[in-house]
């Protein structure tokens, strides 16, 4: 398929979803979630989106906060995207699946190829997904079982997609990421070190690797811009929020450190990978 790496495209469109007084409250889709500072969370939210924006020179869409929705700003769940195609996901809890309805019509108007999951036996949480750019990780976690990964699998045939057992309360991206084309960064905590020995047991490719002190600093998005002649960028949680982690984040030479907040946003359940969909080509608009 090309050098390694490849597959993790160039970007042009981030979707994120705006935060609704309801997440603040504490309903958080009836999972009884801490209630959070609505005010702290929108700030933290909009200097995402202007992050993407801005620095990274994306095309921003941004849909509307729904109050019925009140995990609605972890969009990433709702959705698998790698090229041309989408895969709407069908969430663990029932309560989030109506999340996926406003996903799936603006990645529609983006003319992607929409793939739906018809199997009511199967469950798929977005942030359980790591592609590399060479092969697709599918951690088998709470959210995520064996017929979530298999259609995953159906779904992106050009690519290998094996799956990593979750042994804690975290998706699979939540524990690591990719922190360029060919490096693996993992948290220091026993759950993510097995998950990354997993990874390297079933692939076929020489993938680096770099620990973390924190977890959650592994939660993040590497994303090569649109524009010609500029290097990589890597999202990641600041000093703010993981001040412990950012000397190792220094190690990843190759890319342009880009550090956001969602220690508020944390509250509710949101990595940083959950709070937006990035598209890896151009989509036919």
């Amino acid at each position: 398929m090309g050098t390694p790496g490849e597959g993790l495209g160039r970007c042009s469109h981030a979707l994120i979803r705006g935060v609704p007084e309801s997440l603040a409250s504490g309903e958080g889709a009836g999972a009884g979630l801490p209630a959070l500072d609505l005010a702290k969370a929108q700030r933290e939210h909009g200097v995402l989106g202007g992050k993407l924006r801005q620095r990274l020179g994306l095309q921003l869409l941004e849909l509307p906060p729904e109050e019925s929705l009140p995990l609605g700003p972890l969009l990433g769940d709702t959705a698998v995207i790698q090229g041309d195609t989408a895969l709407i996901t069908r969430p663990w809890s029932p309560a989030r699946r109506p999340e996926v309805d406003g996903v799936r019509k603006a990645l529609q108007d983006l003319g992607l190829r929409i793939v739906e999951m018809g199997d009511e036996n199967a469950t798929l949480d977005g942030t359980d997904v790591l592609f590399t750019g060479r092969e697709f990780f599918v951690g088998l976690s709470k959210w995520t079982n064996h017929r979530g990964a298999e259609i995953v699998a159906d779904t992106f045939r050009d690519f290998a997609v094996s799956t990593v057992p979750v042994s804690s309360p975290s998706h699979l991206r939540g524990l690591c990421g990719m922190g360029g084309p060919r490096t693996v960064v993992a948290g220091s905590s026993e759950a993510a070190q097995k998950a990354v020995r997993a990874m390297a047991v079933l692939t076929d490719h020489p993938y680096a690797s770099l620990t973390l002190p924190d977890d959650a600093a592994a939660d993040c998005l590497f994303l090569r811009p649109g524009l010609p002649g500029v290097p990589p960028f890597l999202l990641h949680r600041g000093g703010g929020d993981l001040p412990n982690s950012q000397e190792a984040l220094q190690k990843l030479s190759d890319v342009t450190l880009v550090p956001v907040s969602c220690s508020e946003l944390e509250k509710a359940g949101a990595g940083l990978s959950s709070l937006c969909l990035v598209l890896s080509t151009r989509p036919h608009s």
